[in-house]
């Protein structure tokens, strides 16, 4: 078993960080508002501490799930920094997602200090956290991520290293740009066969068993269809995430018009006032 740190704990590091203690790992975790790290030890136990630097103190694996590339730095670095608490040798896994610069940046940044870096972006939402079934993209050195995944493990499905730092982040873009194109596609689906007054839920029966199937289609059809989407992935967060996709295209001259569209369609919602509604909520433009 492991000393760990867990830095983050909104509604997938909370759950993250859970299954890490439920795996007898000694977990001392930090979140800005630290009225969720004393949730957190009420839960779970382990312990928290007022910082980044003190959290990491003699740990073995520093984990962190914040928001972006300004709040990343912000864990990482500076005199309250992890990095400044880390020991040599320890690894720091972000889960994170952000832009595949900032990591290569903390991944360089880490290396001069002696400690190891894994960009290890997550899917599956907030219920693959809870259910300990994420996905894991990993990038960075191969044995900093062959030491960090049997810690991994206690929340992933899969889990794998795609290559080198900054390679998690840029196949999490990829994950964003299907998922954007997979929502819409769904949106206008369901929304054609309210129209044409069709039964949604047994459509989808019949059609999530053939080739148009997906996760998108079999968790949310039902909760779009009843105009539910107090849950879930929110599309501001969504939107930040497009945001580096679309940027990390322009610098690498890849097109992705598709999901330039569909960005703004989020904006959309975001001035319908679902900001922090699921990423299904693409469907309300619709009707």
């Amino acid at each position: 078993m492991a000393k760990l740190a867990f830095l983050g704990l909104g509604v997938m590091g909370f759950a993250m960080a859970g299954h890490l203690a439920a795996k007898g790992h000694a977990v001392r975790v930090y979140n800005r508002t630290a009225t969720k790290a004393d949730a957190w030890v009420a839960k779970h136990g382990g312990s928290h501490a007022p910082t980044p630097h003190e959290a990491a103190a003699g740990a073995d694996f520093v984990m962190a799930c914040v928001g972006n590339d300004d709040d990343l730095r912000a864990v990482c670095l500076g005199p309250d920094g992890a990095f400044a608490g880390m020991k040599p040798g320890a690894i720091f896994v972000d889960h994170t997602t952000v832009s595949a610069h900032v990591t290569r940046e903390l991944a360089a940044r880490a290396a001069e200090l002696g400690l190891g870096f894994v960009d290890a972006p997550v899917s599956g939402g907030q219920a693959g956290a809870e259910n300990g079934v994420l996905s894991i993209m990993c990038g960075g050195d191969a044995g900093a991520y062959a030491a960090a995944e049997p810690v991994m493990a206690a929340y992933a499905r899969i889990c794998r290293r795609l290559g080198a730092s900054g390679a998690g982040q840029l196949a999490k873009m990829m994950n964003q740009i299907c998922i954007a194109g997979l929502m819409q596609g769904l949106s206008e689906a369901l929304a054609f066969g309210q129209k044409a007054g069709l039964d949604g839920e047994a459509v989808v029966e019949v059609i999530a068993q053939g080739a148009a199937g997906s996760w998108q289609m079999v968790n949310r059809h039902k909760t779009m269809l009843a105009d539910q989407f107090d849950f879930g992935f929110a599309v501001d967060w969504m939107r930040k995430d497009l945001k580096i996709c679309l940027e990390t295209a322009d610098q690498i001259d890849a097109a992705l018009p598709a999901t330039a569209l569909i960005d703004q369609f989020y904006k959309d919602v975001q001035q319908m006032g679902g900001g922090r509604n699921d990423t299904s909520s693409l469907i309300r433009r619709l009707r």
